[in-house]
């Protein structure tokens, strides 16, 4: 088995990993008994989201997947803080 082969099955595999991943997120989004389980669902299944960029752009081999994910790592983060608060205080802007 070469390199390149190996790598291929590697990141594959990976691939379906993730997609397991987010598949299991978004039935916890979806089930979630209390608003607090959603938030880390919608949390985890954004991470999921990124990596999945990533190997999209590892299997590729374009730049772009990259940027992509640097964008959804960045909207991801904001979004999870202005979520947290609203579920602390009720309100995002004060």
């Amino acid at each position: 088995m070469t390199t390149t082969t190996l790598l291929s099955a590697a990141v594959y595999f990976a691939l379906g990993c993730v997609v397991l991943g987010m598949v299991l997120c978004a039935l916890r989004l979806a089930v979630g008994p209390t608003a607090q389980d959603r938030v880390l669902a919608l949390d985890t299944l954004w991470m999921c989201t990124m990596l999945l960029a990533l190997l999209l752009g590892i299997a590729h081999g374009s730049l772009v997947y990259f940027e992509a994910a640097l964008l959804i790592a960045l909207l991801g983060f904001v979004s999870t803080i202005a979520l947290a608060k609203f579920l602390m205080r009720g309100e995002v802007i004060e």
